[in-house]
């Protein structure tokens, strides 16, 4: 997992800036992460300006947690002068399913935009492939998440996903499964508490984009380092909470933390990750 090191030293290196149209429940999470990866994280939402940001940013990720008209079309237009200027662009189909909102959105994005990586819990990238998948919330938990039991099925899943769109295709849970045409990894890293802070999966989003914008050209390592960074992370502040005596709010903190501190020689040494 050297090429894991390299990445993550690349993206310290050269900051690349990450755009996220992301939801408010979790911008703040997102940006810190962002920071704590070594990359710069900006928050515009407004269509007036999303164009121009994107040209200024390495990357793109978009998160339809908190929809609303005005954000719809700032979305799609950012998404397609992603596309146009070649950058990479992430999206997280947060609550697919949940609301003909989200799906008449989720659609339009799909048709209009051009996608370099989606990222979702089983739940959600089963709406994507039209399987009958029932959203739970914004919060995966129970049958939204991937286990040794349903690994296979999951895996299946997210390589049809990821062949009908072009896109690689990360389903999250106990264990990750990062899908493309390549082939499908598992990556088991991480931490249950990972589960119990709002946010994780919409940081796991921004660090892919992160990695992304400095390896747009090998988008299946790029999400393979950003998976596994994130769950390295997650156990290393575990760790630390256990240590300290602390609970959830001291858990999202040592997780920037860890993010913050984690360097290649590390990440290659903890990073769990095996071809399916």
């Amino acid at each position: 997992m050297k090429v894991f090191a390299d990445i993550l030293d690349t993206v310290r290196r050269c900051g690349p800036v990450v755009h996220c149209i992301t939801n408010y429940v979790t911008v703040n999470d997102c940006a810190n992460i962002i920071l704590a990866a070594g990359g710069s994280p900006i928050m515009a939402d407004d269509v007036a300006e999303v164009e121009d940001i994107v040209a200024l940013s390495q990357a793109l990720v978009i998160n339809i947690g908190t929809l609303n008209s005005r954000t719809v079309e700032a979305m799609l237009a950012a998404g397609r002068r992603a596309n146009s200027l070649g950058r990479p662009v992430v999206l997280d189909p947060v609550g697919a399913g949940a609301s003909a909102l989200r799906n008449d959105t989720l659609q339009r994005l799909l048709q209009e935009v051009r996608f370099t990586a989606i990222k979702g819990n089983i739940s959600e990238i089963g709406f994507l492939t039209g399987e009958d998948a029932k959203a739970r919330g914004v919060d995966a938990e129970g049958a939204s998440l991937v286990t040794e039991g349903n690994l296979k099925e999951a895996a299946s899943m997210a390589r049809r996903l990821s062949e009908s769109t072009g896109a690689v295709v990360v389903v999250s849970g106990a264990i990750d499964i990062v899908a493309h045409a390549d082939g499908v990894w598992t990556v088991r890293n991480g931490h249950p508490l990972m589960a119990r802070i709002t946010g994780s999966g919409c940081m796991s989003a921004a660090i892919i984009g992160c990695c992304l914008g400095v390896l747009p050209a090998e988008a299946p390592q790029a999400c393979l380092c950003a998976v596994s960074s994130m769950g390295v992370a997650g156990e290393i502040a575990a760790e630390n909470m256990a240590n300290a005596g602390g609970g959830t709010g001291s858990f999202r903190a040592l997780l920037l933390d860890a993010m913050s501190m984690l360097d290649g020689p590390f990440l290659t040494c903890r990073a769990d990750v095996k071809y399916m």
